[in-house]
């Protein structure tokens, strides 16, 4: 494959990440070692937090609004969790922006008090019988932050790792930063597994669904203090030349890769936000299957999604992000309708789904991101990352769940695979455009 970089002057712009390692090394250390675990740490974090919510949306949704159907009260808490995914844009644009002007570090720190913050206020807000209509409202509030919050966190922090590794090491990346977004969801899994086997589901849905929040907001406060140690890859001389108008310019020049940004990151979060909360949320409101078996499944899928990317990571390190992405890409076209097979109660029905996907699920979760960072140059990369990443999640990730348990309700299981087999297959048709019309600045 050609080398892009070789050959494209613009490719050259990400040259100094870390004031103590040279890109031209291919070791790493101690400081990018740290900054990579108080990273990695963060985006476990805020993938907490985010599965947390849609793994316990049908006990959530009783909590917070009038509990007159459960299956209605489900639905308007999955519609709360899409409302998160409407603000990414605005926290991409915001705090994208903010990020290519006075640097990585302070928006990283900001992104994780958000978050952390907003899992607290979730976890102690009253009822809907205890302060009606507030506690919806709150609840809103909270996801809105959490929106604007996640809307920057992982593409800047994919950003920033990779900006902070030497060159050739964007596998590594892929691989170490997927690894620990994947123990975010395991934990996930795991802890709603544990509190629902252990309280049984009735004081799950009375209380014991805080507990997840809380274990959340406490490990916030531990990845605050390791990140105030982040290094920092703007240099100050960048920061001083990139005005608004500067970066701004730079996006609008390169809007054809923002374009496949969206459908890199839309095709990816659709698949995965349908076998991480749809099928599990449809499992246990729309088929009554037993809530601790649907938790035990998911963290299986959690174990397979940490050791499969940490895997794909070793073996991508050092090669093209664009060939692995593109096989990828085009396996999760068939695979995506393994979802058809689930389409009545049976929990190994659900397994055999759930399961069979997860292979194919890794591989486009772990690459996708570093894919959308190769294409935009550094100097407008923070806002352009993050403004197709959060158009892309909250377009077709944050509307996955819901729409996948409506169209089963409406017994048109067959038009979701349909619709993320059509998201794959453009996503590829607008990264080789972009790649083509664009170059790559990251790998090749």
């Amino acid at each position: 494959m050609l080398d892009i970089q070789a050959t494209n002057p613009k490719a050259t712009d990400n040259a100094v990440t870390s004031p103590t390692t040279p890109r031209t090394s291919k070791k790493f250390s101690p400081e990018v070692r740290k900054g990579l675990l108080g990273l990695g740490l963060g985006n476990a974090l805020e993938w907490y937090d985010w599965m947390v919510f849609g793994l316990l949306s049908a006990f959530i949704g009783p909590n917070f609004f009038p509990n007159t159907d459960p299956l209605s009260a489900t639905l308007n808490a999955l519609a709360v969790f899409a409302v998160g995914f409407a603000f990414r844009p605005l926290g991409g644009i915001l705090l994208g922006t903010l990020a290519d002007r006075v640097g990585r570090r302070r928006v990283m720190l900001l992104s994780i008090m958000l978050m952390a913050g907003t899992t607290l206020v979730i976890a102690v807000t009253p009822s809907y019988e205890t302060i009606g209509a507030w506690a919806g409202i709150i609840l809103l509030v909270c996801r809105v932050l959490q929106g604007i919050s996640t809307g920057i966190e992982a593409p800047l922090s994919t950003s920033h790792a990779v900006e902070l590794v030497p060159a050739g090491r964007e596998g590594y990346v892929a691989g170490i930063m997927s690894f620990y977004v994947n123990i975010g969801i395991l934990l996930a899994s795991l802890v709603s597994f544990l509190c629902s086997l252990v309280l049984g589901a009735a004081a799950m849905g009375e209380w014991g669904w805080r507990i997840p929040f809380v274990i959340g907001a406490l490990f916030g406060f531990v990845v605050i203090y390791l990140r105030r140690a982040l290094p920092e890859t703007m240099k100050a001389e960048e920061m001083a030349t990139n005005t608004p108008g500067a970066v701004w310019t730079g996006v609008r020049k390169h809007w054809l890769s923002v374009l496949a940004i969206i459908f890199v990151v839309g095709a990816a979060q659709a698949y995965n936000y349908a076998w991480n909360v749809g099928l599990p949320s449809a499992a246990r409101s729309g088929f009554k299957e037993d809530p601790t078996a649907v938790f035990a499944l998911t963290t299986i899928l959690g174990v397979i999604l940490v050791a499969g990317s940490w895997i794909i990571g070793k073996l991508a390190d050092g090669r093209s992000m664009s060939r692995w992405f593109l096989i990828t890409r085009i396996l999760a076209i068939p695979s995506v309708f393994l979802m058809l097979f689930y389409v009545q109660p049976g929990i190994g029905g659900f397994a055999a789904v759930l399961l069979g996907g997860s292979l194919v699920l890794v591989l486009n979760m772990t690459l996708y991101n570093v894919v959308s960072s190769s294409l935009m140059p550094k100097n407008c990369r923070g806002t352009g990352v993050a403004l197709g990443y959060g158009i892309g999640v909250a377009l077709f990730g944050g509307t996955a769940s819901y729409l996948l348990v409506w169209l089963q309700s409406m017994n048109l299981s067959w038009v979701f695979p349909v619709y993320v087999a059509v998201l794959s297959i453009l996503s590829i048709v607008f990264y080789l455009a972009a790649r083509r019309t664009n170059g790559i600045f990251v790998g090749n």
